[in-house]
């Protein structure tokens, strides 16, 4: 296990979309060790692949309730709303009320690939939208309520 280099915002990995992964072997066991062990020596509650410059559909986030892993992640259902201040690692300093579903419903794979569903309400539901956003090239700062 190891840290990782958090990509910063400017750097053009953070605005790709990230690649479908289809292998779960020893390799994507290393990058989730390391992204939750960067995510946890940063202080923050999520971290996606792209922001350690790897391309691949690959999330961790701990809100405080234990490590979840979420590979090829889809958000399959929200309702509510709630708007509130959001940072990234990826974004120093920075921060800004953003607009998300109050609930939220994800469809993903474990690092075995194996398929299961996890819904998250208020900061957990925050949290899967943000990170599954940066696999798709988007930024916290994007959707900023003006």
């Amino acid at each position: 296990m190891a840290i990782r280099q958090i990509a910063q915002i400017g750097e053009p990995v953070l605005r790709k979309k990230s690649k479908v992964v289809e292998k779960f072997d020893q390799k994507l066991i290393d990058l989730l060790d390391d992204m939750a062990d960067t995510m946890y020596e940063a202080d923050g509650v999520g971290l996606a692949a792209p922001q350690v410059s790897i391309l691949k559909r690959v999330v961790v986030i701990d809100v405080g309730d234990g490590l979840l892993e979420l590979i090829n992640p889809e958000i399959i259902e929200t309702s509510g709303e709630q708007i509130d201040a959001e940072g990234c690692l990826s974004v120093a300093g920075e921060n800004g009320d953003v607009k998300r579903p109050y609930v939220v419903k994800v469809r993903a794979q474990d690092r075995h690939g194996n398929t299961f569903e996890i819904e998250g309400e208020e900061l957990l539901a925050r949290a899967f939208c943000h990170e599954i956003d940066h696999l798709d090239g988007v930024l916290f700062v994007d959707k900023v309520e003006k």
